[in-house]
């Protein structure tokens, strides 16, 4: 059975990049993952600065709409990445998400935001789920870990 997850989900909004887990990274605490995600579209520091202090992750994605012509130029080939090391850090973080993650077993994992085709399954669920693979990805690996958390074979620093 594939777990559905989004922030408005009945279980596992966890794992929604909306969820209030706040991250450290770049040398900044970030509200969650989506603000770091947002904020890393741009290479201008004061409107990152602006995304990091947004009242919500639904705000910091409203920032970057508004900014979209100022997305940095080699976006499309860096975003997959950024959302990695964000999501990773946030499990790493937080040993509670980690045994939820482990908890789902073999189930597949689905980021049901209706209108997500990149990294959800969209409203018609054929969305490429980039999030849910990643997830998967990260699960597998968690499963190699060392008793005392991330192992440095998952990747996460």
């Amino acid at each position: 059975m594939t777990i559905r997850f989004f922030s408005k989900s009945q279980t596992h909004r966890e794992f929604s990049n909306f969820a209030p887990f706040p991250i450290d990274l770049n040398g900044k605490r970030w509200p969650s993952v989506e603000h770091f995600y947002q904020a890393q579209k741009f290479a201008d520091p004061e409107l990152q600065q602006k995304i990091r202090k947004a009242e919500k992750p639904a705000i910091a994605k409203s920032l970057a709409d508004k900014y979209k012509a100022a997305i940095r130029p080699d976006w499309h080939e860096v975003k997959e990445a950024a959302m990695e090391r964000a999501v990773r850090r946030k499990f790493e973080l937080y040993p509670e998400l980690r045994a939820l993650l482990l908890a789902t077993g073999e189930e597949e994992l689905a980021e049901a935001a209706p209108t997500d085709y990149y990294w959800g399954i969209g409203r018609d669920g054929n969305g490429q789920n980039k999030l849910g693979l990643l997830l998967m990805r990260l699960r597998a690996e968690l499963r190699g870990a060392s008793p005392s958390g991330i192992s440095a074979k998952a990747g996460i620093q």
